[in-house]
């Protein structure tokens, strides 16, 4: 129990939700906008390959320094009585929450502005069915 207290403690699971959220923005980022610049398949698997390898280094970097208002500093550094992790657990949490908007943001735009969701795509549906044609089995008339 002392062990995920001290995890609390250094806001290794701050970091680690706010490492998730960011790397899935960047993925979602870089999905949406590589192929309009022709960027190859390979850059975008690059991204997602960076993000997997890069959440086992951002644990183990919260879990070995922490940061203080005069910057980032070793665990072994400051002084156990004056912990900031409250503050720093704040700024973390609002952080989380910002990212965590603008990315449902970005998640729900692309369904509001489709044109499934609006009446044009109904009526381009109804027009299909109009013109569309049946086909019939051929019946053998060699008889």
């Amino acid at each position: 129990m002392k062990f995920f207290a001290e995890l609390k403690r250094r806001n290794v699971y701050q970091v680690a939700v706010a490492y998730a959220v960011v790397a899935w923005l960047l993925v979602q980022v870089a999905t949406q906008v590589f192929p309009f610049f022709d960027v190859p398949n390979w850059a975008v698997r690059l991204v997602v390959l960076l993000s997997v390898l890069g959440f086992p280094v951002a644990l183990v970097c919260s879990w070995a320094f922490e940061l203080t208002p005069e910057g980032i500093k070793r665990e072994g550094e400051i002084d156990p009585n004056l912990s900031f992790s409250r503050k720093t657990g704040r700024k973390l949490t609002a952080l989380i929450v910002v990212v965590a908007v603008v990315a449902g943001g970005l998640m729900v735009f692309p369904i509001v502005r489709s044109p499934e969701g609006s009446g044009a795509g109904k009526q381009s549906a109804i027009a299909i069915e109009s013109k569309s044609i049946a086909v019939r089995p051929f019946e053998h008339l060699n008889e």
